[in-house]
């Protein structure tokens, strides 16, 4: 694996003071529609009703926990690659938010 580098932290004052390495003229050259002939090209077209789906504001913040999962469970996760857990997340978010949706109750058994 190859090694990272480690990470550079800068204060706002001494970003501002960076030169841009942007090829800003390049950049304004490009049309809306040149960038979403790219995007459909890399991505393929959105989906109808993409829009339903768009989630405003921040999301809240995260908890660290101990959680046991079966291990079969967590491996296919694992397989997944990096960001596995941030998946882990969002198929539970998907399970609650349904549950909120229908009204369905969770308790204990």
């Amino acid at each position: 694996m190859a090694k990272k580098e480690p990470i550079k932290r800068y204060s706002a004052d001494a970003l501002a003071k960076l030169k841009s390495e942007t090829d800003w003229a390049k950049v304004d050259a490009v049309t809306r529609k040149d960038v979403e002939r790219q995007a459909d090209e890399d991505d393929g077209p959105l989906p109808d009703g993409w829009e339903k789906t768009v989630v405003l504001g921040l999301p809240p913040g995260k908890e660290a926990v101990k959680l046991r999962i079966d291990s079969d469970v967590l491996q296919w996760f694992r397989r997944t690659g990096k960001g596995y857990q941030t998946r882990m997340n969002n198929v539970l978010r998907a399970f609650v938010k349904s549950r909120q949706v229908t009204g369905t109750k969770i308790g204990r058994r």
